[in-house]
C-alpha cells in the first residue's frame, strides 16, 4: 500500500515572489500552469531568512530556538571566537523524510541544504554544497555515487566561487550545475522507487547574488544597456523549462510543491557594525588595526567592550556580560537596560546621506521558543530592513561600505519566499495568505495521508 498521494518538492533557493508571481509569471508557463491550477502565495521565512537554518526549519516544522541553529556559523559556549558549522549532525529533530520513512514509504533527496554528512534514510540521498567535493561520502547509500556518475558525469554540488567579477564564467557554471542537477533528479524520478522526493536547486541564489544589479533599475550600481540585463530572467525561464521536463515524467498520483526558503532583493550596502560599535563607545581596541582585520584578529580590550557583531545578510549582535563571557563588561543586573539602549541606537543608524535606513532589531525571546535560546545572539539586527547587510571586519574608514568583505554581491535576502502546491487531479487556482515556512511539512504529511506529529509548529494549509 502506498500513501494517499506521492509528493515531489521542487526547492528553488532564494526564489522571490515579486519576480516569480508578479513580474515574470507569463514567461514561466509551467509554473503558471501550477499557479493557475493549484494554490499559491508568498511564504514567510524564518528569522533570519537565510538558507541555514531556513530549509531545515521547513522540513522539521521547528523554529531555530528549537533546533539550536541560528546561521551557518554558530557561537560555542559564550566564546568570542569559537564557532561551529551547522551541518546535518546538528539536526536532532525528525525531518519530513524521517517521518515518511518511518511509515515504510520510500524517500529520495537531492541537494537539500544541511544534509551533509548523509544519514541513513528509507531510500536514497545526494547531499548538498556542505560536502567538500564529490570524492567525499556525499551520498546514502554510498554506492549511489556510482549512479550519479553514470547519470550526469562529474556532478556539481555548487558553484566554486559565485562572488566573482568574471560574470561570463559564473553564468556558464550556474547553467552547468543546474543542468546536471535536473538531469540527475529526472533520472532518479524514473529509475528509483519513491513516494516522497525533495530536491533543492541553489542556482537561483547564486545568480541573484551575482547579477541583481544588472536588471534592477533601482539598484545603486545599475547601468542601463548592460550585457547581463536579462540574465536573471533567462535563468528563470530555463528553470521553468526544466521543471516542465520533470512534470512530464510524473503520474497523476503525484502532488507537486514549488517552494523557496526566502526571497531576494537589492543590496543597498553594508553596515560595518563593529566600527559602528567603536564609534558609539561600545567596543574598545587596545591598538588600531592596519587595514581591515577579522574580529578574532583584532586587538580588542574585552574588559572595556560591551558588544560585538558578526557579518552576514543579517547581524548577530552579542553582549559582553560579566559571569557569562570570559571578560564580561556588563553587569548582569544591567543586561536588559544595556540591550534596550543598544537596540535604540541601532534603530537610529542612517545611510551615508544622513537618512534613517529603518533598521529592525529583534530579541530572540520575541522570535523563538525552545530549549536553545541561551545559544542565540542577544540581538538580531536587520539593517535597513535587510536592504543593508552586516560586515564583521574592523578597520573601515566609515560605518558604510558598498563592497562586501566576501567579494562582489548585489543582493540580500527578503523575508518571503514562494509556495505553490499543484495536484493534477484537482483544479484550484487560489492565492493564499499568511503562509509560513513551518506550514510546509505538516501540509505535505496531510496530503500524503500521514498523521502530523503534535510537536510540529506549523499548520496544515487548507487547500
Amino acid at each position: 500500500m502506498g500513501p494517499k498521494r506521492k509528493v515531489l518538492i521542487i526547492g528553488l533557493d532564494c526564489a522571490a515572489p515579486d519576480l516569480v508571481f508578479d513580474k515574470w509569471l507569463d514567461d514561466l508557463p509551467n509554473i503558471k500552469r501550477m499557479v493557475e491550477g493549484g494554490v499559491w502565495g508568498p511564504l514567510k521565512s524564518t528569522i533570519p531568512p537565510i538558507t541555514i537554518p531556513a530549509w531545515q526549519c521547513m522540513v522539521t516544522s521547528k523554529n531555530p530556538g528549537q533546533l539550536g541553529i541560528f546561521g551557518f556559523r554558530n557561537r560555542s559556549e559564550y566564546s568570542y571566537d569559537n564557532f561551529w558549522i551547522a551541518n546535518s549532525t546538528a539536526i536532532k529533530e525528525p525531518t519530513l523524510w524521517d517521518v515518511v520513512g518511518r511509515e515504510g514509504y520510500k524517500v529520495g533527496m537531492v541537494g537539500v541544504p544541511q544534509t551533509y554528512p548523509p544519514r541513513p534514510v528509507n531510500g536514497f540521498m545526494v547531499t548538498d554544497w556542505l560536502a567538500p567535493d564529490t570524492n567525499s561520502d556525499y551520498t546514502f547509500p554510498e554506492y549511489i555515487k556510482d549512479e550519479v556518475k553514470m547519470a550526469v558525469g562529474d556532478y556539481m554540488l555548487d558553484c566554486e566561487k559565485f562572488r566573482t567579477e568574471n560574470k561570463d564564467e559564473l553564468l556558464e557554471e550556474i547553467y552547468e550545475m543546474t543542468e546536471k542537477r535536473f538531469d540527475l533528479v529526472k533520472h532518479f524520478l524514473t529509475a528509483e522507487p519513491w513516494h516522497f522526493f525533495m530536491f533543492v536547486e541553489i542556482g537561483l541564489d547564486r545568480i541573484h547574488h551575482g547579477f541583481w544589479k544588472f536588471f534592477d533599475k533601482t539598484h545603486r550600481k545599475y547601468e542601463a544597456g548592460n550585457k547581463y540585463e536579462n540574465a536573471i530572467l533567462e535563468y528563470h525561464k530555463y528553470l521553468d523549462k526544466r521543471i516542465g521536463d520533470l512534470l512530464e515524467v510524473l503520474d497523476e498520483d503525484t502532488t507537486v510543491l514549488v517552494v523557496s526558503d526566502h526571497g531576494s532583493k537589492k543590496m543597498e550596502g553594508a553596515i560595518n557594525v563593529n566600527d559602528w560599535l567603536i564609534q558609539e563607545g561600545l567596543m574598545t581596541l587596545k591598538s588600531k588595526p592596519e587595514g581591515l582585520v577579522k574580529l578574532e584578529k583584532a586587538d580588542i580590550d574585552w574588559e572595556k567592550t560591551k558588544a560585538w557583531g558578526l557579518g552576514g545578510y543579517y547581524c548577530r549582535l552579542f553582549l559582553n556580560v560579566k559571569g557569562r563571557e570570559k571578560q564580561g563588561a556588563i553587569d548582569p543586573t544591567d543586561y536588559e537596560k544595556a540591550r534596550d539602549e543598544i537596540a535604540e541606537k541601532l534603530r537610529g543608524i542612517t545611510d551615508e546621506n544622513g537618512k534613517n535606513i529603518g533598521t529592525r532589531v529583534i530579541k530572540p525571546q520575541e522570535a523563538y521558543t525552545g530549549p536553545n535560546l541561551d545559544q542565540a545572539p542577544d540581538l538580531i539586527v536587520y539593517f535597513g530592513d535587510l536592504y543593508w547587510r552586516s560586515t564583521g571586519t574592523i578597520g573601515h574608514d566609515s560605518i558604510h561600505s558598498f563592497e562586501t568583505e566576501v567579494g562582489p554581491d548585489d543582493a540580500v535576502h527578503a523575508e518571503h519566499g514562494i509556495f505553490v502546491l499543484w495536484d493534477p487531479k484537482v483544479k484550484r487556482g487560489k492565492k493564499l495568505e499568511n503562509l509560513e515556512i513551518y506550514d510546509v511539512a505538516p501540509t505535505v504529511l496531510d496530503v500524503m495521508g500521514i498523521d502530523v506529529p503534535e510537536d510540529m509548529e506549523g499548520k496544515v494549509i487548507q487547500l
